[in-house]
């Protein structure tokens, strides 16, 4: 077969199945046969590159980076909605509009709680996609956009002109899994899915915004081209014969009829995979829209129903602490069961002691109850009049209650956290830190086969990975023999990465990568590390107060003791694995901005290490050079403004290989 009719069927064939899983939910092929299909094809474009297609399915997975968005002002305005609250408003307007058009009907639909976009296509084919902006200009964000599965590239008819308007979001589902892989990794939580996915689409690396997985919802044709309509309804069934993934809706004639469907979306909220914060009711019939036109503002055939947070009272029957997987002891309610904003709910965050303590949170209260970003239920208030005798204020226990160590509070926040090396409730995230690139680089590793080795009480702290078999890896799902060897050379080559990383590997707190080498290349060895005093390592450039302080408690800890005790036993590598024998750059601090041509950041960050120099984030008057690559932003300025010397990328390589100086030559500018 030709292999540009194998590149079209492929591609036409996985659009195919996409279009099945992302917009109809109803795939009827196994992932594995998709994927095999993909990789087939990723073949034949690294062979053919010529022949790659904007809308083959390789190339969702987002471009190159981009410096900044465009404005994009659009065609048809993207206006909003008047908003009402009570059923009184949602008969007026229904009362309006009677007078001005005779009999009406509405369309009723979810008001996603995402961020709207227009999408435009011309010849049937996606071109453009950008975000609402105040309605008239918004920002083109076409890449991002490429990168949403449900979104489709090419329509099944080549209508000459076609713009869309639907509402970007984040599903439930995914929001509580890219939550739950920030919290394995130490990250700030997401607040709620909106934020979320408005954070995401506007990220400056499509390969960001694709990993996020965002979705849309279709809720108005807002122009076509050679083509005619009725009815709203009408062009949301037509968009939906053209694959779109288009809103749910009834078509309704009453006030009666329109505030029961209002109630009922509120009711069955939870059934959708999206966030919805109100009701929409439109005027169906298009020729009576062009009749009532718009204010400067809105239209006035719509108008959108919000809803109030729900809220109810419950008595608070326990309070208990769970550790998460970063050590924070959460404090949450147990409550007698109450239905709020359409589930049963049991339980309610508490945050932390700061929480309960400016409230005043006792067990036996009745508290007052609301879903925070119409997910998790937390307390608003609490009802003293209520409060029973005897009750007494409620504090964070001093130990930490799965492993028995000390707790301690962040300096600079309200987290009480476990200080234990082994608690078991950190295991997960501890390991897959361990095991992770920049510290031990174990590959092969990741979070699901931790998971694994921890339900199967194979693993109780980071050192027991080297004492693993092949016949407790094999036996592993997705773990063949073969994976098992090379997870096992894998562990034995991490144990000569050197105390530089291994000390970032650890998870002592505020011992990030770049502490590692500051203390790795100081000490030397690991027992001269454990001996230093905090004067000792607060005289240490970079090593603050409260750095010093937290690595010796970790020190001190008896869990920390026996893991260390146990990685000397496996023959992990306790010195310095660092040979700095070029020392050009020694004494001299580098801060590198902009995109380099020739490496990444971290490479050139090495490269410096390796010659002796240090790496900052900052600049500041004890910067010895700035190293300014492609974009170069603010830190170019502010060299610029305190006379740092800023070197090119050619004069920075030229200083690598020793045929420059630096001698304050300037990057272009």
């Amino acid at each position: 077969m030709d292999f540009r009719v194998e590149m079209k069927q492929l591609r036409d064939t996985l659009n195919h199945h996409a279009y099945r899983y992302y917009v109809l939910d109803d795939p009827v092929i196994p992932d594995y046969e998709y994927d095999r299909m993909l990789r087939r094809l990723e073949d034949l474009e690294r062979e053919h590159p010529e022949e790659i297609t904007p809308d083959s399915p390789t190339q969702r997975v987002g471009g190159q980076p981009i410096s900044a968005f465009s404005p994009y002002t659009h065609p048809v305005p993207l206006e909003s909605l008047q908003d009402v609250f009570d059923r009184g408003e949602v008969e007026e307007f229904c009362r309006k509009m009677q007078e001005a058009l005779g009999e009406v009907s509405y369309s009723v639909e979810p008001k996603v709680d995402g961020l709207s976009v227009a999408l435009e296509y011309r010849g049937g084919r996606f071109v453009r996609g950008a975000t609402r902006g105040d309605g008239r200009t918004g920002e083109d964000v076409t890449e991002n956009i490429r990168t949403i599965r449900s979104v489709p590239m090419v329509l099944p008819e080549e209508i000459p002109y076609l713009i869309v308007r639907g509402e970007v979001y984040m599903s439930k589902q995914v929001f509580a899994q890219l939550n739950e892989g920030r919290e394995l990794r130490g990250e700030p939580l997401l607040a709620n899915p909106r934020n979320a996915a408005a954070g995401s689409l506007r990220q400056l690396d499509p390969k960001v915004c694709a990993a996020r997985r965002l979705d849309i919802a279709v809720f108005n044709l807002q122009l076509a081209e050679g083509i005619s309509f009725t009815d709203h309804s009408e062009t949301l069934d037509y968009l939906e014969r053209m694959t779109f993934k288009v809103i749910p809706r009834r078509v309704l004639k009453t006030a009666d009829e329109i505030y029961g469907e209002i109630l009922r979306l509120n009711e069955e909220r939870e059934r959708f995979p999206f966030d919805i914060d109100g009701a929409v009711v439109k005027v169906n019939r298009l020729s009576d829209r062009e009749i009532l036109g718009s204010t400067i503002k809105c239209p006035r055939w719509a108008i959108a129903y919000k809803y109030p947070p729900e809220q109810k009272a419950a008595k608070v029957k326990d309070i208990v602490v769970q550790v998460g997987r970063t050590g924070v002891l959460t404090p949450k309610v147990i409550v007698e069961p109450v239905r709020l904003a359409g589930t049963t709910v049991t339980t309610a965050t508490l945050h932390n002691q700061d929480f309960i303590t400016e409230k005043d949170i006792r067990i036996g209260d009745t508290v007052i109850l609301q879903k925070a970003g119409e997910i998790i239920p937390e307390v608003v208030s609490v009802v003293y009049e209520k409060r029973p005798e005897g009750t007494a204020p409620y504090h964070l226990p001093a130990v930490c209650p799965v492993c028995g160590a000390p707790v301690s509070r962040d300096p600079d926040g309200a987290a009480i956290r476990c200080t234990g090396a082994e608690c078991p409730a950190q295991l997960l995230r501890n390991l897959t830190h361990f095991a992770s690139r920049d510290a031990m680089d174990i590959d092969g590793m990741g979070p699901a086969v931790m998971q694994q080795l921890i339900d199967r009480g194979l693993v109780k702290n980071a050192a027991d990975l080297y004492f693993l078999s092949k016949s407790d890896l094999s036996g592993l799902d997705r773990m063949g023999e073969k994976s098992a060897d090379n997870a096992l050379r894998a562990i034995a080559a991490s144990k000569d990465r050197g105390l530089e990383r291994l000390l970032y590997a650890l998870g002592i707190r505020q011992v990030g990568q770049k502490a590692g080498k500051i203390l790795g290349s100081h000490f030397k060895t690991f027992d001269a590390f454990a001996a230093a005093s905090v004067e000792e390592l607060t005289a240490i450039d970079d090593i603050g107060e409260i750095t010093a302080q937290f690595i010796c408690e970790w020190l001190d800890s008896p869990q920390s003791q026996h893991l260390i005790g146990r990685l000397r036993e496996a023959g992990v590598r306790m010195d310095s694995a660092s040979k700095v024998v070029d020392l050009r750059f020694a004494g001299m601090t580098f801060v590198l901005t902009g995109t380099l041509s020739r490496f990444t950041r971290d490479e050139a960050g090495a490269m410096i290490e390796e010659r002796g120099g240090k790496v900052s984030s900052s600049v500041s008057k004890k910067t010895s050079y700035v190293v300014a690559g492609e974009n170069a932003g603010s830190k170019l300025q502010k060299a610029n403004d305190l006379g740092v010397p800023v070197l090119s990328e050619e004069v920075f390589l030229a200083m690598l290989e020793g045929q420059a100086d630096g001698g304050g030559e300037e990057a272009d500018k």
